[in-house]
């Protein structure tokens, strides 16, 4: 059946190197290594269907064969994945995911409304559910006020850990009229880390050119110093599998 263009599409970004994870991730990318018995991408893929976001887009690089041949049109998990692959050195955040048009399904067909990326490289009981309502908050502020003052993204913070002490962004008290909170820039305290989990709107990814490589940092900066960024604070487990110490961690469970 030809998908719904107007469903809310996801992107997994799984193109990174993996390189604090040497020598395993030598032989495997990232998003294969097994984390309490599943490929960590599996747990992915297994959270969007179970939210009913079949529509996914999986950017790939390293080792990207692996990936495809594990998760593969996305029929074993109810989901329809597309692929998109970048040069070896991948093409950094904002690249690969301009790259990747994740508002464009399998079809051909252009959806303009807000889509959810998600690092495969963390662990997370996150409800990805979550991601449609925020979207169609993003819609419609977007529809009723234009798209010149209405956020751009919605950013997933978390409590800082251990290894990332002085977090990353601050999140301000809900707006008394919309109930937004509006992402800061890091505080002198109480400042938390952005989760690798957001919902963008494509308008963000305008300005980049297909291939080429450009960070995601510049263009959350730049949203948030306009006002334009806004975020929520999620409290339950979370965790960025990025060294071989973590990972023994997040398997000891």
């Amino acid at each position: 059946m030809k998908p719904n263009a107007e469903r809310l599409h996801a992107m997994i970004l799984a193109a990174g190197r993996g390189e604090r994870l040497r020598p395993l991730t030598d032989k495997i990318p990232k998003p294969m290594v097994l984390v309490q018995g599943k490929p960590l991408i599996q747990w992915h893929l297994e959270a969007l269907a179970a939210a009913r976001i079949t529509e996914v887009v999986i950017n790939l690089a390293h080792l990207g064969d692996q990936i495809q041949s594990f998760a593969g049109s996305g029929a074993a998990f109810g989901l329809n994945i597309r692929y998109s692959q970048e040069p070896l050195g991948a093409l950094e955040t904002a690249g690969g995911i301009a790259t990747a048009r994740p508002w464009t399904d399998s079809y051909g067909q252009h959806n303009p409304r807000p889509f959810l990326v998600i690092n495969a490289d963390v662990f997370t009981d996150w409800p990805a559910a979550q991601a449609i309502s925020i979207a169609k908050d993003l819609a419609g502020m977007k529809s009723a006020h234009g798209q010149n003052s209405t956020p751009q993204c919605h950013l997933v913070l978390v409590d800082n850990p251990g290894h990332h002490p002085l977090g990353d962004f601050g999140l301000g008290a809900p707006d008394s009229r919309s109930g937004l909170r509006h992402v800061s820039r890091r505080p002198a305290a109480g400042s938390l880390t952005f989760s690798g989990i957001g919902v963008y709107d494509p308008e963000l990814f305008a300005a980049i050119r297909p291939g080429e490589r450009s960070a995601l940092a510049p263009l959350l900066f730049q949203a948030v110093d306009q006002g334009r960024c806004v975020g929520s604070h999620f409290r339950g487990a979370w965790s960025d599998v990025g060294t071989p110490d973590r990972l023994r961690q997040l398997n000891s469970v």
